[in-house]
């Protein structure tokens, strides 16, 4: 059986959202144990990180460490059309003037480790290597989770786990829970490049480039004299001139004359990477013992860098929701109840916008000629601010674009309630 633990609380992946929760649990005087299956530093898909990232960094005490790392500061988020041309520029600082107003294009591998780091300079105990293999369960409620370490088999005993696996997915897959936002299904390219001089407009800013007929780009420096580019567009657009990596890239970069004349004369310095199946969304957030937090519940197309933010907020939610839990002597999924409203009525505002900006009638430009008032709304968005009344803004996006109607499941599993996952699409 191997060596048996007791802690407080339990957390599945040491990604982002797993770093957080264990931080603030960490911080509280609780004993958490992180359960990673990578050793770090881990490589990953270079972030834009979203303004409001800065105040979860701050609450756990994180935000200095990230500040002084020497990440590409980012100011703005631009766009360009399918026909080259660039929008008006949404400036954070003239938004709000805060420290929140200025974030980071980060190198995930670094980043990722600074907060494991931090989880671990706050009390929690870190396992790398270590895959969680099984939930532990007595009674239709979740009491802890099996693993395999370097050194064999562990059990891990907590009156509360976190599921932080990204889109591993550890409860969402054991449980069958997981549903795919067919109308986002899309694929990315994504590589490096150097040589290329930025202009001053793009310096400090993440660039989303439209595709004709579908998809986008985005083009950000990421602070080393490295430029993250990629392509999120639907298999048949990408898929033309075949499935060889180098060639789909070659072809796709021709589709927007803004980027292909930036992208001239500088040298492609990493492979051609690809990933699939972005969007989906878990059928519960939280069952007895047991509470899922970013990947791990949901994803959203990455058009908007809304990822790594979910993440650390959801996680540091979450490990908020199991210390008052803990306080209480609860461990019911009704503790996420909240929670679980909270997080889908986030996600929906800005899932709204994805969808909008996929019509291809639908401009950000023209949102804005259209209802200058909501300038100030969309920022909030595009910046984080997630968690608050949209309806004016969803009214808006209904007229010019696309609004789908609101996922009816992902809400915590409260015996009394019965989630309504779709028919289709449910995997």
């Amino acid at each position: 059986m191997g060596s048996e633990q007791h802690v407080d609380a339990i957390v599945v992946g040491g990604g982002p959202a797993g770093s957080t929760a264990a931080a603030v649990l960490a911080r509280a005087g609780r004993s958490v144990a992180v359960l990673e299956r990578a050793r770090f530093p881990r490589e990953h898909i270079g972030e834009s990180l979203l303004p409001h990232v800065w105040y979860t960094l701050d609450r756990i005490g994180a935000v200095d460490l990230v500040a002084k790392a020497g990440f590409q500061r980012k100011h703005s988020v631009r766009f360009v059309s399918a026909d080259g041309r660039m929008s008006r520029p949404f400036l954070f600082q003239e938004h709000k003037d805060h420290p929140s107003s200025q974030t980071w294009q980060v190198e995930r591998a670094t980043f990722d480790r600074l907060l494991l780091e931090h989880a671990e300079a706050s009390g929690a105990v870190v396992h790398q290597g270590t895959r969680a293999k099984a939930l532990i369960e007595e009674d239709g409620r979740v009491v802890g989770v099996r693993a395999e370490g370097p050194d064999g088999p562990l059990e891990l005993r907590a009156p509360w786990t976190i599921d932080a696996s990204g889109r591993d997915g550890f409860v969402r897959t054991l449980r069958g829970w997981r549903n795919r936002e067919e109308a986002l299904e899309r694929l990315s390219y994504w590589t490096y490049y150097r040589g290329i001089e930025v202009d001053p407009q793009t310096a400090h800013a993440t660039t989303v480039v439209q595709v004709p007929e579908d998809g986008w780009f985005w083009f950000f420096p990421m602070g080393d004299g490295r430029l993250s580019v990629g392509v999120v567009a639907r298999r048949e657009v990408l898929h033309r001139h075949g499935k060889d990596p180098a060639t789909v890239w070659e072809e796709v970069i021709k589709l927007n004359p803004w980027l292909a004349e930036r992208l001239q004369g500088g040298e492609r310095v990493a492979p051609i990477e690809v990933t699939s199946d972005y969007s989906y969304r878990s059928t519960y957030s939280a069952d007895d013992g047991v509470v899922l937090t970013g990947d791990a519940f949901a994803f959203l197309d990455p058009v908007f860098s809304s990822g790594v933010f979910l993440a650390v907020r959801t996680g540091e939610e979450a490990a908020r929701g199991v210390l008052s839990a803990l306080d209480d002597g609860r461990t019911d999924a009704g503790v996420f109840a909240a929670y679980g409203e909270w997080v889908c009525r986030g996600i929906e505002a800005m899932r709204s916008l994805v969808f909008s900006f996929y019509d291809p009638d639908f401009s950000m430009g023209a949102l804005v000629r259209a209802h200058p008032e909501l300038h100030g709304d969309v920022t909030d968005l595009l910046i984080g601010d997630l968690f608050r009344d949209y309806a004016d803004l969803q009214q808006a996006l209904a007229e010019l674009g696309t609004v789908p109607p609101v996922l009816g499941y992902g809400g915590a599993r409260v015996q009394s309630v019965e989630a309504r996952p779709p028919t289709a699409g449910a995997a």
